[in-house]
């Protein structure tokens, strides 16, 4: 029983990790400017030529 208990906070506190990881590289990673407005113009061009 105990050995099982063990297993499964080990893969929790694994898991947890990983999200938080995972959050914290999302939140803080930095995209460039022209990164983004290179995005929004093809958005913008297939908007316009739609209409």
């Amino acid at each position: 029983m105990k050995f099982e208990t063990l297993m499964l906070q080990t893969l929790f506190s694994a898991c947890l990790l990983i999200c938080l990881l995972t959050l914290g590289a999302m939140l803080t990673t930095q995209v460039p400017v022209s990164g983004i407005a290179a995005s929004q113009a093809h958005v913008a061009a297939v908007a316009t030529s739609a209409s």
